[in-house]
């Protein structure tokens, strides 16, 4: 029996699964967390600071959710705050600052949608990092280990490499508020789970990620030896790479751009499928003349009238 979309959202929001702190724990040596985001306070749901990958200097930022009621009460069940965003920048321009590279590890289902976190400015909070991240002058790679739930998951994830554990979602909006916005009805969220394409290998198809992780050995030493193996790879191939923030610029670009693929044509140089983009453009500007053409005769009629 296969796995449905909605069977991998209920996978990745288990107690169960690694958070955060399992990944921190078990992929780097010599942690040291850093706390307050310096202007109001410090936020429990994300944990930052600096460690060390196979020996290699690195800043490190999870959101984590916690295992027990006990934990996931006090972590704000992975829904970080304004400051929880703050912290994470202000970590990522000190990273930028020593050089080092920067580890998020995603797993929310959206940011906190309080009063509080209002009047303290979550959306400027959110935009501000995505700004940022963008312009960052050091490597990042983004991990979503469960729920990557709207700009609550994107907030630490405008990085160089996104990758997606087998199980992990990434979505605008959860299954159950997409089928209460459309249908009314919460309980029809399985059917809003299809259509919003979710999954990891939907996000790869769109590329929205560049790596699936496989779960096999989800939580095993194993697991955690070749990830650690391939994150530190990545990081000292992004670390040699001339042109960075271009590339990076350029990742985000292609994402959502039409295209429409002929039998035997190429990828080109970056992996983007080879497109038809003229004939999209042309089909648009024909379709522009038209309805000024339209426009034209309609106001030729009126004045002859």
């Amino acid at each position: 029996m296969s796995t449905t979309a909605y069977d991998r959202v209920r996978i990745a929001r288990s107690e169960k699964r690694p958070t955060g702190l399992d990944y921190i724990r078990n992929l780097f040596t010599g942690f040291y967390e850093m706390h307050g985001d310096r202007h109001y306070a410090d936020d429990p749901a994300v944990v930052a600071g600096i460690a060390l990958l196979g020996g290699l200097p690195v800043t490190v930022i999870a959101i984590e959710k916690g295992h027990t009621v006990q934990e996931r009460t006090m972590r704000n069940f992975g829904a970080p705050n304004p400051e929880g965003y703050r912290k994470a920048l202000r970590l990522m321009r000190q990273a930028e600052k020593f050089h080092r590279p920067v580890i998020c590890f995603v797993d929310t289902s959206g940011a906190f949608c309080g009063v509080g976190a209002e009047e303290r400015g979550q959306g400027e909070a959110i935009a501000h990092n995505l700004t940022e991240m963008m312009g960052l002058k050091v490597p990042v790679i983004s991990v979503l280990i469960g729920e990557g739930g709207s700009g609550g998951a994107l907030a630490l994830a405008v990085s160089d490499r996104v990758w997606m554990l087998e199980n992990a979602v990434y979505s605008v909006i959860s299954p159950e508020g997409c089928a209460s916005i459309l249908w009314k009805d919460a309980a029809k969220a399985d059917v809003a789970a299809e259509s919003l394409r979710l999954t990891a290998a939907d996000a790869a198809a769109l590329g929205v990620i560049e790596e699936i992780i496989p779960e096999d050995a989800l939580g095993e030493p194993a697991f955690y030896d070749c990830l650690r193996e391939k994150l530190a790879a990545e990081l000292r191939s992004l670390m040699a790479e001339p042109e960075l923030l271009a590339r990076r610029y350029a990742r985000f670009r292609r994402i959502g751009r039409e295209q429409v693929r002929e039998p035997g044509l190429p990828a080109d140089k970056d992996g983007a499928v080879a497109s038809t983009e003229k004939s999209v453009r042309s089909g648009r500007s024909g379709a522009s003349a038209a309805r000024r053409n339209g426009a034209a005769q309609e106001k030729r009629g009126e004045h002859q009238a």
